[in-house]
């Protein structure tokens, strides 16, 4: 089976270096889909979900935004977060999201509002990414 090598990095550590099969990564309009011998891009990520196959198993990530550069044969993500579905405290999480939805309901500023969009993106991440790693 065909690989390439997957390197994704936080302002706080590499999240994950290795060989990878597949890559499925979160951005603005849906998933973008990654596999080896891919043409050269550079994409933008957006919060959410990312999914990497290894040995034929796929293992999934909540992550920030950030961007990906796309080689035939290597892809370099750089990310604000990224955390594994064991790393995501779920009642902060749930937490997070219901702080970002009252925020949202209260109508402050718009500065305020893409303040508390981007919080709730990342809360549903996370859940989901906790909630599909236990299914």
């Amino acid at each position: 089976m065909s690989t390439f090598m997957l390197e994704i990095y936080t302002p706080n550590r590499q999240f994950y270096n290795g060989m990878v099969e597949s890559v499925i990564l979160p951005i603005l309009d849906g998933s973008y889909g990654v596999e080896p011998g891919h043409e050269p891009v550079v994409t933008a990520i957006q919060t959410g979900e990312l999914r990497y196959k290894v040995n034929g198993e796929w293992h999934v990530a909540a992550v920030g935004n950030g961007f990906a550069e796309i080689m035939p044969h290597h892809t370099v993500m750089l990310v604000f977060s990224a955390e594994h579905p064991d790393e995501i405290d779920l009642k902060r999480a749930e937490a997070a999201m219901e702080r970002a939805q009252e925020r949202l309901r209260q109508k402050g500023s718009i500065q305020e509002y893409h303040h508390s969009k981007a919080a709730l993106a990342r809360a549903m991440a996370r859940l989901k990414t906790a909630h599909d790693s236990h299914q």
